[in-house]
């Protein structure tokens, strides 16, 4: 990931971490830290966000980012999402709101607190390996089933952390969420076995 970026994740993470907005780090950035490493000059953050936390966050960000407060309230009463752009770097962070789907649930619920910088060490909150799994497959199944970018970072994880997904986890979540069919394809093209009964 191209050192701006990462330092534009963190401003971002670290004003999250003060206001005590609970978030995920996802996207290609916890895809390449379970999986194949692939470049990004942006970030993605599921928030746990509510209408009386906006006023604190613009504050807080107005500084070092460009962000409009109409756009951040129209987001939280739709649980869409709204991106920030650093002033410096001109890099930007998209924040997607959590809503009650089982995906949004559960990216928050099960998320790890990992070294994503180090001399000095910094850390993140990230999507797990399998949520990420399942969020990249949930993209791809959205994107009409064409992107090879998200296909190649499902693979990336799946065959990185084949030895310590929670398989059964994975297997449930993902026939909750209509996903099973693609999560059996993905395993079969990076060489797991079965792990059913």
């Amino acid at each position: 990931m191209d050192t701006d970026a990462l330092d534009v994740m963190l401003s971002v993470v670290e004003v999250l971490d003060r206001l005590g907005i609970r978030y995920s780090v996802g996207g290609s950035i916890a895809s390449s830290a379970y999986g194949e490493l692939r470049s990004t000059h942006d970030a993605d953050l599921l928030v746990e966000l509510r209408a009386e936390g906006v006023r604190p966050l613009v504050e807080a960000l107005r500084s070092d980012f460009y962000i409009d407060e109409d756009t951040v309230r129209d987001a939280v009463a739709r649980r869409s999402s709204f991106n920030v752009i650093h002033l410096k770097w001109l890099l930007k962070a998209d924040l997607f709101v959590a809503g009650d789907r089982p995906l949004d649930r559960a990216q928050l619920a099960r998320r790890r607190l990992e070294i994503v910088s180090v001399d000095p060490e910094r850390k993140a909150y990230l999507v797990s390996p399998e949520d990420i799994v399942l969020v990249k497959l949930d993209g791809y199944r959205k994107g009409g089933g064409i992107s090879d970018c998200q296909w190649r970072d499902v693979l990336g994880v799946l065959k990185a952390r084949c030895h310590d997904l929670d398989r059964a986890y994975l297997e449930r979540t993902a026939a909750e969420a209509g996903l099973s069919d693609l999560l059996a394809r993905a395993q079969r093209e990076a060489g797991l076995p079965h792990a059913g009964p």
